[in-house]
Protein backbone atom coordinates (compact mmCIF):
# COMPACT_ATOMS: atom_id res chain seq x y z
CA UNK A 1 0.00 0.00 0.00
CA UNK A 2 1.35 3.15 -1.10
CA UNK A 3 1.45 6.45 1.63
CA UNK A 4 -0.83 7.90 -0.68
CA UNK A 5 -3.98 5.89 0.26
CA UNK A 6 -3.48 5.17 3.68
CA UNK A 7 -6.13 8.05 5.58
CA UNK A 8 -3.56 10.88 7.17
CA UNK A 9 -5.83 12.56 9.52
CA UNK A 10 -7.57 11.38 12.36
CA UNK A 11 -10.76 12.27 10.92
CA UNK A 12 -9.59 10.00 7.99
CA UNK A 13 -8.63 7.10 10.28
CA UNK A 14 -11.67 7.36 12.32
CA UNK A 15 -14.29 7.19 9.14
CA UNK A 16 -11.76 4.06 7.92
CA UNK A 17 -12.53 2.62 11.31
CA UNK A 18 -16.33 3.26 11.13
CA UNK A 19 -16.89 1.53 7.64
CA UNK A 20 -14.93 -1.19 8.79
CA UNK A 21 -17.06 -1.72 11.55
CA UNK A 22 -20.31 -0.56 10.03
CA UNK A 23 -19.71 -3.29 7.06
CA UNK A 24 -18.48 -6.11 9.87
CA UNK A 25 -21.78 -5.54 11.97
CA UNK A 26 -24.19 -5.17 8.39
CA UNK A 27 -22.77 -9.06 7.84
CA UNK A 28 -23.32 -10.06 11.67
CA UNK A 29 -26.87 -8.64 11.20
CA UNK A 30 -28.14 -9.81 7.71
CA UNK A 31 -29.43 -12.99 8.73
CA UNK A 32 -31.24 -12.04 11.62
CA UNK A 33 -35.13 -11.87 11.47
CA UNK A 34 -36.01 -12.91 8.11
CA UNK A 35 -39.41 -12.73 8.57
CA UNK A 36 -40.08 -9.38 10.10
CA UNK A 37 -37.69 -7.49 6.92
CA UNK A 38 -41.19 -7.32 4.57
CA UNK A 39 -42.77 -3.82 4.46
CA UNK A 40 -45.42 -5.21 6.38
CA UNK A 41 -44.15 -6.15 9.30
CA UNK A 42 -41.34 -3.26 9.65
CA UNK A 43 -44.67 -0.95 9.52
CA UNK A 44 -45.80 -2.95 12.31
CA UNK A 45 -42.14 -1.94 14.23
CA UNK A 46 -42.51 1.27 13.59
CA UNK A 47 -45.65 2.05 14.35
CA UNK A 48 -44.74 -0.09 18.29
CA UNK A 49 -42.23 2.13 18.37
CA UNK A 50 -44.05 5.40 18.05
CA UNK A 51 -47.23 3.95 20.57
CA UNK A 52 -44.34 3.44 22.93
CA UNK A 53 -42.67 6.70 22.84
CA UNK A 54 -46.17 8.24 22.76
CA UNK A 55 -47.03 5.96 25.59
CA UNK A 56 -43.57 7.10 27.63
CA UNK A 57 -44.67 10.64 26.94
CA UNK A 58 -48.20 10.88 28.12
CA UNK A 59 -46.63 8.94 31.73
CA UNK A 60 -44.78 11.69 31.76
CA UNK A 61 -48.03 14.37 31.40
CA UNK A 62 -50.05 11.86 34.01
CA UNK A 63 -46.48 12.55 36.71
CA UNK A 64 -46.61 16.03 35.44
CA UNK A 65 -50.49 15.61 37.14
CA UNK A 66 -49.37 14.09 40.25
CA UNK A 67 -50.47 10.20 39.05
CA UNK A 68 -47.75 8.16 40.90
CA UNK A 69 -48.60 5.30 39.60
CA UNK A 70 -47.89 6.50 36.21
CA UNK A 71 -43.79 5.99 36.18
CA UNK A 72 -44.85 2.19 36.38
CA UNK A 73 -46.61 2.71 32.80
CA UNK A 74 -43.46 4.38 31.30
CA UNK A 75 -41.19 2.21 32.85
CA UNK A 76 -43.72 -0.67 31.06
CA UNK A 77 -43.11 1.31 27.78
CA UNK A 78 -39.62 1.49 27.78
CA UNK A 79 -39.51 -1.87 27.82
CA UNK A 80 -41.35 -2.27 24.94
CA UNK A 81 -39.62 0.16 23.27
CA UNK A 82 -36.17 -0.85 23.56
CA UNK A 83 -37.03 -4.51 21.73
CA UNK A 84 -39.00 -3.08 18.87
CA UNK A 85 -36.29 -0.23 18.29
CA UNK A 86 -33.83 -2.60 17.95
CA UNK A 87 -35.26 -4.74 15.73
CA UNK A 88 -36.16 -1.84 13.79
CA UNK A 89 -32.38 -1.00 13.40
CA UNK A 90 -31.75 -4.47 12.54
CA UNK A 91 -35.00 -4.71 9.60
CA UNK A 92 -33.88 -1.41 8.17
CA UNK A 93 -29.89 -2.36 7.74
CA UNK A 94 -29.28 0.71 9.98
CA UNK A 95 -29.33 2.73 7.11
CA UNK A 96 -29.77 5.90 8.82
CA UNK A 97 -26.43 5.82 10.80
CA UNK A 98 -24.21 4.08 8.19
CA UNK A 99 -21.12 5.68 6.71
CA UNK A 100 -21.36 7.77 3.93
CA UNK A 101 -19.02 6.01 1.68
CA UNK A 102 -21.29 2.30 2.53
CA UNK A 103 -24.31 4.03 0.93
CA UNK A 104 -25.10 4.64 -3.21
CA UNK A 105 -26.62 8.06 -4.29
CA UNK A 106 -30.17 7.32 -4.01
CA UNK A 107 -29.42 5.37 -0.68
CA UNK A 108 -27.28 8.79 0.77
CA UNK A 109 -30.36 11.30 -0.14
CA UNK A 110 -32.89 9.24 1.01
CA UNK A 111 -30.73 9.11 4.53
CA UNK A 112 -30.62 12.73 4.53
CA UNK A 113 -33.73 13.92 4.08
CA UNK A 114 -34.79 11.22 6.87
CA UNK A 115 -32.07 12.81 9.47
CA UNK A 116 -33.66 16.35 8.20
CA UNK A 117 -36.73 15.27 9.30
CA UNK A 118 -35.94 13.58 12.18
CA UNK A 119 -34.11 16.85 13.48
CA UNK A 120 -37.16 19.05 12.11
CA UNK A 121 -39.07 16.76 14.75
CA UNK A 122 -36.58 17.03 17.15
CA UNK A 123 -36.90 20.57 17.26
CA UNK A 124 -40.78 20.79 16.79
CA UNK A 125 -41.21 18.31 19.78
CA UNK A 126 -38.73 19.10 22.54
CA UNK A 127 -40.76 22.69 22.77
CA UNK A 128 -43.51 21.24 24.15
CA UNK A 129 -41.71 19.84 27.54
CA UNK A 130 -38.95 22.39 27.81
CA UNK A 131 -41.58 25.03 28.06
CA UNK A 132 -43.33 22.87 30.75
CA UNK A 133 -40.06 22.86 32.85
CA UNK A 134 -39.28 26.61 32.14
CA UNK A 135 -42.93 28.04 32.65
CA UNK A 136 -43.68 24.87 35.67
CA UNK A 137 -41.01 26.58 37.90
CA UNK A 138 -41.67 30.24 36.58
CA UNK A 139 -45.69 30.31 37.43
CA UNK A 140 -45.42 27.67 39.98
CA UNK A 141 -42.49 27.56 42.38
CA UNK A 142 -44.35 26.22 44.78
CA UNK A 143 -45.40 22.88 43.28
CA UNK A 144 -43.06 19.86 44.16
CA UNK A 145 -39.59 20.67 42.46
CA UNK A 146 -39.07 16.72 42.42
CA UNK A 147 -42.46 15.53 40.39
CA UNK A 148 -42.31 18.23 38.30
CA UNK A 149 -38.49 17.65 36.87
CA UNK A 150 -39.27 13.94 37.03
CA UNK A 151 -42.28 14.54 34.76
CA UNK A 152 -40.28 16.79 32.59
CA UNK A 153 -37.44 14.64 31.98
CA UNK A 154 -39.50 11.78 30.89
CA UNK A 155 -40.92 13.98 28.78
CA UNK A 156 -38.22 15.32 27.39
CA UNK A 157 -36.95 11.89 26.91
CA UNK A 158 -39.77 10.65 25.06
CA UNK A 159 -39.23 13.36 22.81
CA UNK A 160 -35.76 13.13 21.92
CA UNK A 161 -35.92 9.73 21.53
CA UNK A 162 -38.84 10.29 18.99
CA UNK A 163 -36.78 12.60 17.11
CA UNK A 164 -33.50 10.50 17.30
CA UNK A 165 -35.62 7.47 15.99
CA UNK A 166 -37.51 9.23 13.59
CA UNK A 167 -34.74 8.63 10.73
CA UNK A 168 -34.47 5.10 10.91
CA UNK A 169 -38.13 4.74 11.34
CA UNK A 170 -38.95 6.96 8.28
CA UNK A 171 -36.57 4.54 6.09
CA UNK A 172 -38.29 1.27 7.90
CA UNK A 173 -41.73 2.42 6.65
CA UNK A 174 -40.94 3.80 3.70
CA UNK A 175 -38.54 1.20 2.43
CA UNK A 176 -39.71 -1.23 -0.48
CA UNK A 177 -40.25 -4.86 -0.11
CA UNK A 178 -36.43 -6.51 0.00
CA UNK A 179 -35.72 -8.37 -2.87
CA UNK A 180 -36.20 -12.28 -3.20
CA UNK A 181 -33.39 -14.16 -2.33
CA UNK A 182 -32.76 -16.85 -4.97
Amino acid sequence: MTAAAEPSTLLDRYQAYRVRRWLAREKQLAGMLPGWRTRGRRRALVITVAVALSALFAAGVMCAFGLEWAALAGGLSALIFLPSWTMVRIVSHAQDNAPAETLDELEMAQRETARSIGLTITQSLCIVPVMYLIYSGALFPEADAFRTAYAGGVMLLATLLAGGCAPAMILAWSNPEPEPEG
